[in-house]
């Protein structure tokens, strides 16, 4: 590691060990006051309030959205952005650990600022306030409302049961499908009837026959929402809600063609009307940057967090995908706990509040700070970034 890197780490320590105490207090106070999406109105009133002590320039509403906020601190060009996100899961509450997040995003953006003001190195640090991860879309709403205006590279960092890099996700479109039919006695007059259950259940057929000519990286899975009241009557109103995937924003525009005609098909077998809706905010393919991917494992290793590389790319999704098509970015991951746990449960929300989790996400924090250095002080890196994101765009679909 180069001298001026090493003493940039040691500023950066130097910083996120000074204010650990305010940043393990934001992280477990958002954790034990879970809020749903766009309802974040505590996590965003004192993640807006700390950036207003340490001198950042903040507004809120932002992007048409009341609990989304812009914060920004130093002057001019290049612009690189930490996002944060403070969204629970209903019932479950920080089960993706969002509040460690936050925080992360947080204290790296104020180290950061307080190394290139003692560098005297031109640049803007910014937040961006992002809410509504789980389900809500709002990095999409970010995007559409033009929130990410000027920035020209962008990271988040997620707790996970280990560090790694960005290995992509999955774009996802939700449909929500309702079969209408006629009713009638399943025993007495069952020939005046049309079975929108059978509708549901032969749609489910036709997409497990469709599987096997899926491209193995896609993925579609469905739930029935409604199936009728009682066996015999017959339901005349049915209705089911699926997921379609892919790492590939074209395939899935292919997927959802073909996935329409499935269920067409599954009304006309059974004389019913069929309505189909898109439920929930549609999420694009995530880009990870390479350059920004490499700087963050070599930061990582420097800082403890001991990551690793993924055999398999990432098949879940999220609404940074988005974000990572409007600029260079990447959505890496560091570990809160010794082994492993699955995310969106009790074991995960526990490691989220937990004394390793809050250690993990300082070291974190260090490692955005020194990517964020990176770019700022190294001319190359930031042509690299560029270079990378050009490739992506003329690569993909």
């Amino acid at each position: 590691m180069k001298k001026d890197q090493e003493d940039a780490l040691i500023l950066i320590r130097k910083s996120i060990t000074r204010h650990a105490d305010t940043l393990k207090r934001l992280a477990l106070k958002i954790h034990s006051n879970p809020e749903l999406g766009f309802e974040e109105k505590k996590a965003c009133a004192w993640q807006m309030s700390l950036l207003k002590r340490w001198r950042f320039e903040v507004t809120t509403p932002w992007a048409g959205m009341d609990t989304a906020y812009r914060a920004t601190r130093g002057t001019g060009k290049p612009i690189f952005c930490f996002m944060s996100e403070y969204d629970a899961l209903p019932q479950i509450g920080h089960g993706c650990g969002h509040n460690l997040i936050s925080a992360a995003a947080l204290g790296a953006a104020q180290a950061l600022s307080q190394v290139l003001a003692a560098r005297q190195i031109r640049g803007t640090v910014m937040v961006l306030g992002t809410p509504a991860e789980e389900s809500g879309g709002g990095k999409v709403k970010l995007v559409a409302g033009n929130g990410m205006r000027g920035v020209d590279a962008v990271l988040l960092a997620h707790p996970s049961y280990r560090t790694a890099p960005d290995c992509g996700c999955t774009a996802i479109q939700r449909y929500r499908i309702q079969f209408k039919g006629q009713s009638a006695h399943a025993a007495a007059s069952p020939e005046r009837a049309r079975n929108a259950l059978d509708a549901v259940m032969l749609l489910f057929q036709g997409i497990n026959a469709w599987r096997q000519q899926l491209p193995e990286s896609s993925r579609i899975h469905g739930v029935v929402s409604e199936g009728g009241v009682m066996p015999n009557i017959i339901p005349d109103t049915a209705g089911c809600i699926f997921y379609l995937r892919s790492p590939d924003d074209h395939v899935l525009e292919t997927m959802s063609e073909r996935f329409r005609k499935i269920v067409a098909g599954a009304a006309l077998m059974t004389a019913t009307e069929a309505t189909i809706e898109p439920w929930l905010e549609p999420y694009k393919a995530r880009w990870p940057n390479t350059t920004l991917n490499r700087l963050y494992l070599e930061s990582a290793e420097r800082c403890v967090l001991h990551p690793e590389i993924p055999e398999q790319p990432g098949r879940g999704s999220s609404d940074f995908g988005d974000v990572s098509q409007q600029a260079p970015g990447v959505h890496v991951y560091f570990g809160i706990s010794r082994k492993t746990i699955a995310g969106h449960s009790p074991d995960f929300r526990k490691a989220a509040g937990s004394s390793y989790g809050i250690q993990q996400m300082l070291k974190a924090a260090q490692a955005m700070a020194l990517v964020g250095y990176r770019y700022f002080s190294e001319e190359t890196v930031q042509q690299s970034v560029a270079q990378d994101f050009t490739v992506d765009q003329r690569g993909r679909p």
